[in-house]
């Protein structure tokens, strides 16, 4: 995203154990005190903390005195969506990134003899024509017998198997679980292949291992990953309905079944995006560990996530697929994140004095709500057959969009909070006086007003509980040119709402305040959303989410 930008690592975490928040913190002030512009978190806690609320936390607190000297906090939502408040990233002054796709993608498909075509994964090439196909169990060698090694199917092992049997042929192996843990290897099977000249290899999924989302594989030769267990089945009945065995001895005399394999090398770019991907965790932002919902909205935005191509160490262990590449395609929030830490450098660098709160300003109120065909971004809704269970994103699945770098360089207006604001927001908690101290070493008594999340000057609105009506405000500055705006809005279900003023020309470095009132006027605990849209005569659009959780009306209250 800023390809001359800086970068400094500090390395606070290790493969398969994680880390401590205590490294993290000391990793975060070391970066703070070698003058880091943005901070970059592709790290989550691997539970909801405890105690009064999610905010009071070692790493949040130690990311309040980063955003406090100025650097802007980055931080992935988390892998564990779709459900409602799987958020894992919590605090106003961190931007919270969940994950989207693009519109690229690999495909791989195999073509069986009976003109049925399945698909499956792997960047591999494909075969030049149709190759019978036989499964690794047919191909056992006489001295090799499934109860030697019930993981013989995984084709681990070249010496287990009769090279003239194999050979130019397309061998069937199984996936398993084993394959997750790293107990067997893509690598190794291909090497098996290799051994025994086999023209490629066809993976078949194991029933047991469901919704695991497989990266996109490079393989030296043709070979195909079926990660449907329900594909899988169709492949081993085309295969075993076309073998021809002896009426007698019931040996296997003929392998009739076979097959072409189309390859996954090209990239596909027909697909609509971006679409929340079903694992990038959700709002509401989780107050504490009852699950109260905070009056602020999670995540603040989405960006490219999913398949995503970058640099990676020929020697790195992580993940045993790339060992020896030197570029690798990953999916998660981790990879978002790191997309708007570098736009944000591109921000800053055109603005050197914004503020970290209004870097989140500019991403936010320039995102864009629709996918490239127009229509609404959706948002998958399960972990199983992710692309079946979609419908329309909304705040708590995308914050306020998915980013739009060119206009976040442009946004008009800006909403800026400071770190007093946030102190006066954590001083509000019921409760956080000692806690806040312990943390800042700063007294609460010296904020004498205190604020609900909701009247921090967000570039968006949360409401947990709106207990009949409630007026909240904000405050834009015009960092553009002299501008005249009208005001457009559109209410939650079961909220009126007025905003005032519905017209107002603001010059260049102006501000104006917007009064906004809710009214519920009907009750229920199902969150509703709105939106109101400011539109400025010389092109400049802001975007504000609104959320409402709870809603109690004045009738449910003269009623009960």
């Amino acid at each position: 995203m800023a390809p001359r930008s800086h970068i400094a690592v500090y390395k606070a975490l290790y493969k398969s154990f994680g880390g401590f928040a205590a490294d993290v913190v000391a990793a975060i002030d070391q970066a703070a005190q070698d003058g880091v512009d943005i901070i970059s978190l592709s790290i989550t806690p691997n539970r909801r903390p405890p105690g009064i609320a999610t905010f009071f936390n070692p790493i949040d607190m130690a990311l309040l005195s980063a955003a406090k000297a100025g650097i802007f906090v980055v931080q992935a939502a988390g892998n564990t969506g779709p459900s409602p408040k799987s958020m894992s990233s919590f605090s106003p002054w961190i931007f919270t990134v969940g994950a989207a796709s693009h519109d690229r993608i690999y495909t791989n498909s195999i073509i069986l003899g009976n003109s049925l075509t399945i698909s499956g994964v792997g960047l591999a090439p494909g075969t030049d024509k149709m190759y019978t196909l036989i499964s690794a169990l047919h191909a056992l060698n006489n001295n090799t017998t499934t109860t030697d090694d019930m993981y013989v199917g995984e084709c681990q092992d070249s010496s287990n198997f009769n090279q003239d049997l194999v050979q130019g042929n397309l061998l069937i192996c199984s996936y398993s679980i084993r394959f997750v843990l790293g107990l067997s290897t893509i690598k190794q099977a291909f090497e098996t292949a290799k051994n025994l000249s086999a023209a490629g290899i066809v993976f078949y999924m194991d029933p047991f291992v469901i919704g695991f989302q497989l990266n996109p594989t490079p393989m030296k030769m043709p070979g195909i990953i079926i990660p449907s267990p329900d594909d899988s089945k169709i492949l081993l009945q085309y295969y075993n309905s076309s073998l021809e065995r002896d009426e007698v001895t019931k040996k296997i005399i003929k392998f009739g079944a076979v097959a072409c394999i189309l390859g996954g090398l090209k990239a596909n770019f027909s697909n609509s995006a971006p679409k929340i991907m079903y694992y990038s965790a959700r709002g509401p932002d989780p107050e504490d560990s009852f699950l109260d919902d905070a009056d602020i909205m999670k995540p603040n935005l989405v960006a490219p996530g999913n398949s995503i191509w970058a640099a990676w160490s020929s020697l790195g262990t992580d993940s045993v697929e790339f060992q020896g590449e030197s570029f690798a395609m990953m999916s998660g929030t981790s990879m978002a994140a790191p997309h708007i830490a570098g736009l944000a450098a591109l921000i800053k660098q055109k603005f050197p004095s914004f503020s970290p709160s209004a870097i989140a300003s500019a991403l936010s109120t320039s995102a864009t709500l629709y996918d490239k065909n127009g229509g609404p971004i959706m948002a998958q809704r399960a972990y199983a057959k992710p692309d079946e269970n979609q419908s329309p994103a909304t705040p708590f699945d995308m914050g306020s969009g998915f980013v739009n770098a060119t206009a976040s360089l442009d946004p008009g207006l800006v909403f800026d909070a400071s770190y007093n604001d946030y102190m006066s927001f954590l001083c509000g908690i019921n409760g956080s006086s000692p806690v806040v101290l312990n943390y800042t070493g700063q007294n609460c008594w010296a904020y004498n007003s205190t604020i609900s999340g909701a009247d921090l000057n967000l570039p968006s609105i949360t409401i947990a509980r709106l207990n009949q009506s409630r007026t909240v405000q904000r405050t834009l500055t015009n960092i553009a040119g002299n501008e005249t705006y009208s005001v457009g809005w559109s209410a939650p279900f079961g909220v009126s709402m007025k905003v005032s003023p519905t017209h107002f020309s603001i010059a260049s470095g102006e501000k104006q305040v917007l009064n906004v009132f809710f009214n519920a006027t009907t009750s229920g605990t199902a969150a509703s959303f709105g939106r109101i849209g400011l539109f400025g005569n010389q092109g400049h659009i802001v975007n504000i989410p609104l959320s409402v959780v709870a809603r109690l009306s004045y009738n449910a209250t003269t009623n009960s």
